[in-house]
């Protein structure tokens, strides 16, 4: 009936390991019961759920068992151990300052697909000298449901994750997609009506719900980045979401080369002044250059994270979105100079602005 219960239990996996040590436990009679998971290298316990202490007993032995004396036994042979002393045994390791005493012992390893995921420990059975056979027997068969149960657990949590990490992917998308490109054609519009106010009231008005729509859209971003980080996208997958954003409401599509290990080298504090740096250069491309293409590459090597962007505009825009100091050049180099990085900007013989950004990598 137990093993039933740990099976369609159903529980979180930290109630069910504490369930299932309560359960042993009232299985063989014992006074104490805990359950140690082990580490991923399988060399000591990571995980300590012991039941049967009184508060002020597991705040007299303080630190938790990591796996040594007998206890390291089960993770060097898994296989049932059972006790009648358990300070008698030569590998014994002695019991912490305010341990209660204890004597019967039965070690039980508990496997999730073949393989040892932890141990259920039993001490002191209550009315006899040590636990038998039949109590082994019991305890086995309860860690072979447990095996389930705790897969089963993993399973659950494991779907649970990928729900979350779909809303988060909904969320940034909605976002992205409907939010911020309404605010980005309105922005653009507003500009427009900026140069047919001239220098009026009405013109700065104008100008002014510019600059907050443009805060609201940097807002916007920034969670959207903060989702994709949260959510386990990667610097790789960000850059690419915000290209693809900004392709749609500049109107073409930027070509784009990234290399190098973008995702296990670029930092997270690097990403977010990346990101930004990169969102101002091809939003300044959108609302200055006049371009009709671009490119953007992304290289990380050699000791560098260097971001390029190639506009074949008018030559001038960067120029003019540093007008008001709330955007630009000004901005950019400020994000690189934070990293001890560099900004550098011409503008090719052929035409356009060449847009390079630096920074050096850690380590």
């Amino acid at each position: 009936m137990a093993a039933m219960l740990l099976i369609e239990g159903d529980l979180a996996l930290p109630l069910l390991l504490e369930h299932l040590v309560g359960e042993a436990r009232a299985m063989v009679g014992a006074r104490y019961g805990a359950m140690g998971v082990l580490n991923d290298d399988h060399t000591a316990l990571s995980e300590f759920i012991s039941v049967g202490l009184t508060p002020d007993e597991e705040a007299r032995i303080g630190h938790r068992p990591t796996g040594r004396g007998v206890l390291g036994l089960l993770i060097t042979d898994p296989q049932p151990l059972r006790l009648a002393d358990i300070q008698a045994h030569p590998d014994s390791y002695g019991l912490p300052a305010g341990h209660p005493p204890m004597t019967s012992f039965l070690g039980v390893p508990v496997k999730v697909r073949d393989e040892v995921y932890g141990n259920l420990y039993l001490t002191d059975k209550m009315g006899w000298s040590e636990f038998t056979q039949d109590d082994e027997d019991l305890v086995v068969a309860l860690a072979t449901a447990a095996g389930v149960a705790i897969e089963n657990a993993r399973l659950h949590e494991r779907v649970q994750q990928l729900a979350v990490l779909d809303d988060r992917d909904r969320i940034a998308r909605d976002l992205h997609d409907a939010v911020i490109q309404r605010l980005f054609a309105v922005g653009l519009s507003l500009q427009g009506l900026v140069t047919l106010a001239g220098p009026t009231a009405v013109g700065s008005g104008l100008t002014q719900a510019v600059g907050d729509i443009d805060d609201t859209i940097r807002q916007i971003r920034s969670m959207i980045f903060e989702l994709a980080l949260d959510g386990g996208g990667g610097v790789r997958a960000g850059v690419l979401a915000l290209i693809s954003e900004l392709n749609a409401v500049v109107g073409f599509e930027f070509r784009v080369t990234l290399d190098g290990p973008l995702d296990t080298t670029v930092t997270e504090r690097m990403a977010e002044h990346l990101l930004a740096a990169l969102r101002e250069a091809l939003t300044n491309i959108g609302r200055h250059a006049q371009a009709t293409e671009a490119t953007v590459g992304l290289h990380v090597g050699s000791g560098w994270c260097t971001l390029e962007v190639v506009d074949n505009g008018i030559g001038q825009h960067a120029d003019q979105a540093t007008a008001g100091g709330r955007m630009g050049v000004a901005n950019l180099r400020r994000r690189a100079q934070k990293l001890d990085g560099e900004l550098v900007v011409d503008h090719p013989d052929a035409g356009g602005t060449r847009l390079l950004w630096r920074v050096p990598l850690p380590g």
